[in-house]
């Protein structure tokens, strides 16, 4: 992509600007001197927050609405048949999808630091925003769920470090042009467009040499360290718990939903970090955290502050609710990897009962990783199963939610007719039924966790209200 493209641009229109991808490029082009304009289909919080900005927004997509524009930007998720596209494409203007835009604004930092991996991406970049925030940096943001401390999913500031979350989903992420890259780990996913783990490593080490300065990256992930290899003109600093690694999490402890460790580095203590987010997963993802700010010369003890404030992003266990003794939480946790995670912490916590309510998403995820999610979701005490959510897929490998709660002893699922269409009408009978099994079945001491990378957190919103008609509102979160 020609970096070169916004030169001399002075108005850009963008096409679904209420989506949380484009509210940061819309804060970040807004506040570098750009006039911004935009359209949406939905009134949203994230659409009204881009209005109080001061930005132009029409509710609905038609083709008037590029008129004037030097260049516009549309989502992935806009249709080719949608008129205003269809129009733009016609117009002779310059037109990107979002992930070619963000490569570009990621050059304008000399301090970017891309977070890559194929787990806790959205955590990690959480995490770094919320420590430079409370650093008092004014930092630029590029995060795939919202950050309270920064009222959304993205932020424009004024100094040179842009934190980005970096996806590998269709090589976005090699459109980006990082300074620090991080990478977390590299597992079996998106298998639909990669075919194999072994195209994954090679993508990742593609990120790697498009990195200008720096490779973070987890010392313990084996499928992390064959994707580094071979990259001699980048500094590398490993994390982990391994002792060869440069920053370690040592003395470590938990107490309820709060984990405490101690922070070496090449074998000095820094000092200790305590989380108020649970799980394993999340010491490496801090400690991710840690290196970079390490990097960008953040004091360990604005760090260590940072951390202790950090209480999570949208939809990564996010308590919605405790209501009559039920809590009530959602996680975007799409695969077997990240659902052993999250029912691990989980069942680290004082819960009597954990209920699973998991949405699959995608029929090639589902067949691909079947035994997979069976084994993670039989962590639960109860799992409660959607139909799967095909998105972006026709069902051409006839695999359906039976087929997973067949082979598991703690599944129950409500057959639908295998042969009817995937409407919104057929899902949300689906939701109902899974949400009056829930309300009837759980009780005081247990938590209801929605799990998924769809639109299972209706459900979550579903048994919050219906919870609160039944007894009240009690010691609602969210």
């Amino acid at each position: 992509m020609n970096k070169s493209i916004l030169d001399q641009k002075k108005h850009i229109h963008m096409i679904g600007i209420g989506g949380s991808g484009m509210y940061p490029l819309a804060q970040i082009l807004h506040a570098k001197g750009f006039y911004v304009t935009g359209s949406d289909n939905n009134e949203t919080d994230t659409l009204q927050a881009v209005r109080n900005m001061g930005i132009p927004v029409t509710l609905g997509q038609k083709a008037e609405n590029i008129q004037g524009a030097d260049l516009i930007v549309h989502t992935a998720a806009i249709m080719a048949d949608n008129p205003e596209l269809i129009a733009a494409k016609n117009s002779g203007v310059p037109v990107l999808e979002r992930s070619e835009l963000l490569g570009i604004v990621s050059s304008w930092y000399p301090n970017a630091v891309c977070v890559s991996g194929t787990h806790g991406k959205t955590t990690t970049t959480a995490m770094l925003a919320q420590i430079l925030y409370t650093a008092k940096i004014d930092l630029s943001a590029f995060i795939g769920g919202k950050l309270p401390c920064i009222g959304g999913s993205g932020c424009a500031g004024s100094s040179d470090i842009f934190v980005c979350e970096s996806c590998e989903f269709v090589d976005t992420f090699l459109k980006l042009y990082p300074d620090i890259a991080i990478i977390l780990n590299i597992d079996a996913d998106h298998l639909d467009y990669f075919k194999t783990v072994d195209n994954i490593i090679r993508s990742f080490h593609k990120f790697c040499e498009l990195t200008s300065r720096t490779i973070l990256y987890n010392g313990d992930d084996e499928n992390t360290c064959r994707a580094v290899a071979g990259i001699t003109d980048k500094e590398f600093i490993s994390f982990g718990y391994g002792e060869e690694n440069q920053f370690r999490a040592v003395e470590i402890s938990h107490t309820g939903t709060q984990t405490a460790y101690t922070v070496m580095k090449s074998g000095e203590i820094l000092g200790r970090i305590t989380l108020q987010v649970p799980g394993e997963h999340n010491i490496l993802n801090s400690l991710a955290a840690v290196a970079a700010c390490d990097l960008l010369g953040i004091p360990f003890a604005s760090v260590a502050q940072g951390l202790a404030e950090f209480r999570g992003a949208g939809r990564r266990f996010e308590i919605k609710a405790q209501i009559n003794g039920i809590t009530i939480a959602d996680d975007y946790a799409h695969h077997p990897t990240e659902l052993t995670a999250t029912l691990r912490a989980a069942k680290q916590m004082n819960y009597n009962r954990i209920i699973a309510v998991f949405q699959p998403f995608t029929f090639s995820r589902t067949v691909q990783h079947l035994e997979e999610f069976a084994r993670s979701l039989e962590i639960a005490d109860l799992a409660v199963l959607t139909d799967i959510m095909g998105s972006r897929e026709k069902n051409t490998y006839q695999i359906y939610t039976r087929n997973l709660a067949e082979i598991m002893h703690n599944a129950v699922y409500f057959p639908q007719d295998e042969q009817a269409e995937y409407t919104d009408e057929r899902k949300y009978q689906n939701f109902e039924d899974v949400c009056h099994y829930v309300l009837e079945n759980a009780k005081p001491g247990d938590l209801v966790l929605t799990m998924g990378c769809g639109d299972v957190n209706k459900i979550a919103a579903m048994l919050v209200r219906q919870l609160t008609e039944i007894h009240g509102k009690q010691e609602e979160t969210a």
